[in-house]
């Protein structure tokens, strides 16, 4: 639990402090993302070999990673801004469903403010991925923490220019099988 604590101030600490892009930018290739000639901090993530976590099965009835993860960057006016294709585009505030692994930014047993990530964290103090690899999450009830992944459904929103660098949010989500 307490892994899960140090876990949880590490990411909001990133996302209070508007750091997400420029950690992601900074961060560069080792391990399995430099592997797979991906740099780390950026994309989807890699899925560890060595995680205890399975990868995410596919589901036909999620929006998938591979189309979040297809954004641009632009620089403006010394900040990094997300460049979003049009099938991204098209899923701007429209009831959509994603799945991933929760990443809780507040203690407790059941969350009701969370990130889904495309992959399982494989650090406590590790972003797995770029910010397009993360969707902010609010839901109406609270959602049981479970290490296994996940699927939400709720009002998805694409966001140009967040303040915490975020790239997608979903607002009144419900849990979903």
């Amino acid at each position: 639990m307490k892994r899960i604590v140090r876990r949880r101030a590490a990411v909001l600490t990133l996302l209070s402090a508007g750091l997400l892009p420029a950690l992601a930018q900074a961060q560069t290739g080792g391990g399995a993302a430099a592997a797979a000639g991906i740099p780390a901090g950026t994309g989807p993530g890699v899925h560890s070999p060595n995680s205890p976590f399975a990868p995410l099965q596919e589901r036909s009835d999620v929006v998938p990673w591979s189309v979040l993860t297809d954004v641009k960057t632009k620089v403006e006016k010394n900040r990094m801004l997300p460049v979003f294709p049009a099938p991204v585009m098209a899923l701007h505030q429209k009831s959509q469903r994603v799945q991933g692994f929760m990443m809780p930014l507040e203690p407790g047993e059941k969350q009701k403010h969370f990130l889904v990530s495309s992959v399982p964290l494989t650090c406590s103090f590790c972003v797995p991925g770029g910010p397009e690899s993360m969707v902010e999450v609010k839901t109406k009830v609270p959602v049981r923490y479970t290490l296994e992944p996940v699927v939400v459904e709720g009002q998805f929103a694409v966001l140009k220019d967040d303040p915490y660098g975020l790239y997608y949010r979903i607002i009144d989500a419900v849990a979903v099988k």
